[in-house]
């Protein structure tokens, strides 16, 4: 049986809530949006290239969301140290070019869990909390507002892509 991207209740935010619950929010609702293009579509159709010559696909956007949670969340903010994601012999571009349909529901599930993991991660952090990366001192707030820029990007990439496969739009 082929394994189909399952349908996403996209969550929704308040308007009017403080500073930590409009950013968390937005990237909540983000993060289901990117999930919400990818629904009722194979892993096949997921992994397939439709606008030449990018190499981009939804699974590759799956897979670089879910290195992108765990390098600015896990790994730059909490200061802990992973193998890489995706083989690094393939280049930094791995988790677009290393792509197998096959495990498109791993590479889901793996998102998904990067996301729980990064919630878990922040939980008890202040937004003004700090870390150093490459000699510069960044917040958790700057890190909120990175990933809620990263997404609404590649969900534009990701309309265009899932327009191309079959002609749905919007949403």
């Amino acid at each position: 049986m082929t394994w189909t991207a399952p349908e996403v209740t996209r969550e929704s935010g308040s308007l009017v809530a403080d500073e930590r619950e409009m950013l968390t929010g937005y990237l909540a609702w983000f993060r289901s949006t990117l999930l919400h293009k990818c629904a009722g579509l194979t892993g096949e159709q997921l992994a397939q290239q439709t606008v030449e010559p990018s190499n981009l696909t939804l699974l590759g956007l799956i897979r670089h969301m879910a290195k992108v949670e765990r390098t600015w969340f896990r790994e730059r903010f909490a200061g802990r140290t992973f193998d890489p994601m995706y083989a690094p012999e393939k280049g930094k571009d791995a988790d677009f070019e290393d792509l197998d349909p096959a495990r498109a529901a791993e590479d889901h599930a793996r998102l998904v869990e990067e996301w729980r993991l990064s919630d878990e991660i922040v939980a008890g952090a202040s937004l003004d909390d700090t870390f150093t990366h490459a000699g510069e001192e960044y917040s958790l707030r700057m890190i909120h507002l990175h990933m809620i820029s990263e997404y609404a990007r590649h969900i534009g990439h990701a309309d265009l892509v899932r327009e191309r496969l079959d002609g749905v739009t919007g949403g």
